[in-house]
């Protein structure tokens, strides 16, 4: 196994961790790391079956906080899972398409979403403002007669 941190290939083994995986040390830098690595398993109580169920609900469709229901996992666990296999997801998709050459890009599907810029006021303020209006515009309206006669104003 050849050492994450300087790439070297002369690594020995170093005992295991509290969880059981082999532990490994590099004869040149001296760093010592598990053999789950740059993993989604590093530092995660969790098993590789429990890793692979959870993604798989989760791109199914299922909420992260019925994974986390389902499962018997805290929350930010199952965030903590789902945010590191988007980030290695991005990295693998970024080296796949770097030297891909292409005259043109076609989009299939696009999601949008538009925020609501405008709230809903209560009745109390609409009321109050339209009455503040027909205040303020009758002062400055001027009397106007129509053909029959009427006058309005």
């Amino acid at each position: 196994m050849d050492c994450p941190f300087c790439d070297h290939p002369n690594t020995h083994k170093h005992g295991r961790t509290s969880k059981g995986s082999q532990r490994f040390r590099c004869a040149s830098c001296g760093c010592t790391f598990a053999e789950t690595f740059d993993t989604l398993y590093y530092r995660r109580q969790v098993t590789p079956e429990q890793v692979e169920t959870i993604l798989q609900a989760h791109a199914e469709g299922s909420s992260l906080r019925g994974l986390s229901r389902i499962g018997k996992r805290a929350y930010g666990t199952v965030v903590s899972i789902v945010n590191s296999a988007s980030q290695r997801a991005q990295q693998v998709h970024n080296e796949e398409i770097r030297d891909l050459d292409c005259d043109a890009v076609s989009g299939d599907e696009m999601w949008s979403f538009i925020k609501k810029t405008k709230k809903l006021l209560s009745r109390r303020v609409r009321r109050r403002r339209l009455l503040d209006w027909c205040e303020s515009s009758s002062r400055k309206r001027l009397d106007y007669q129509c053909p029959s006669g009427q006058t309005y104003g």
